[in-house]
């Protein structure tokens, strides 16, 4: 996909302030950009700013060193020779010491970027503040190079982009909106079905089979919907009714909308 710029407005892809090095006198500054959950067109204005001027943008990737959907969106809007390919280990459930090692570098690298340049973006799908890579990375930052300002630009969440294209309500009037890592396990979503409000699920894809059962042991099956790849050539949106046995994309997102008696404004 490409994305038309308005002739009265900078190629967002071209970098209007060029740094030759950080000025000595200012701080580091580690800024996280939310750049939507896949869809380029769902980054915001102020995520492109962040990005357009950024010095080098990095972007996590996995060892195995395909492209991941952040660097997708990124290369929409900024020139390639600024981005920077970190690797994380994101794949690594088992491993705790190859898992902690590869954190150390990652964030060593970024804490040379940063010194080299002075300002540095980090790309992350969804939202920096959100389940992010993004927070783990400041943290490590921080200790490896104290004073450095750590700012984030919000994204748009994948729930977000869910709720919009199959048209599911996230909350109403006073209902609570609960947010669960099916990586926690499902046992931990299905408490959260059987409270009140909107439950959304993040990341159930290889426990799809658990999460159906949830579901129906709640009575909550009816309304849900999940997805997967939002605003990519592979998106997938359907009813939750049609939950496979089979495991989904990692990144699936569930929304199981709060009961409603169909009433207006009651609940405002």
């Amino acid at each position: 996909m490409t994305l038309p710029t308005p002739a009265a407005q900078p190629d967002p892809r071209s970098n209007p302030h060029p740094v030759d090095g950080p000025n000595p006198a200012a701080p580091a500054r580690l800024i996280g950009v939310g750049v939507g959950p896949g869809d380029p067109e769902l980054v915001t204005v102020k995520g492109v700013n962040a990005l357009r001027d950024a010095a080098a943008i990095v972007v996590p990737v996995l060892d195995s060193g395909e492209l991941g959907r952040a660097e997708a969106t990124v290369r929409h809007y900024a020139d390639p020779a600024r981005i920077v390919r970190v690797v994380f280990a994101l794949n690594e459930r088992t491993d705790r010491a190859r898992r902690e090692a590869a954190w150390d570098a990652a964030g060593e690298r970024v804490a040379e970027l940063l010194r080299t340049h002075g300002t540095v973006a980090f790309a992350t799908i969804g939202d920096p503040n959100v389940y992010s890579t993004f927070t783990y990375l400041a943290h490590t930052v921080r200790a490896l190079l104290p004073g450095t300002v750590v700012e984030s630009v919000p994204g748009i969440t994948a729930m977000q982009d869910l709720a919009a294209r199959s048209g599911a309500v996230l909350a109403e009037g006073t209902e609570p909106l609960t947010l669960v890592p099916v990586t926690a396990g499902a046992a931990v979503l299905k408490d959260a079905l059987e409270g009140p409000g909107t439950v959304v699920a993040y990341k159930f894809g290889r426990l799809a089979a658990e999460v159906a059962a949830a579901l129906h042991a709640t009575g909550r099956t009816e309304g849900a919907v999940w997805g997967s790849s939002l605003g990519l050539p592979a998106e997938s949106i359907r009813p939750a009714a049609e939950l496979l046995d089979a495991p989904l994309p990692y990144l699936s997102t569930l929304i199981a909308p709060a009961p409603r008696d169909g009433s207006r404004g009651g609940k405002l």
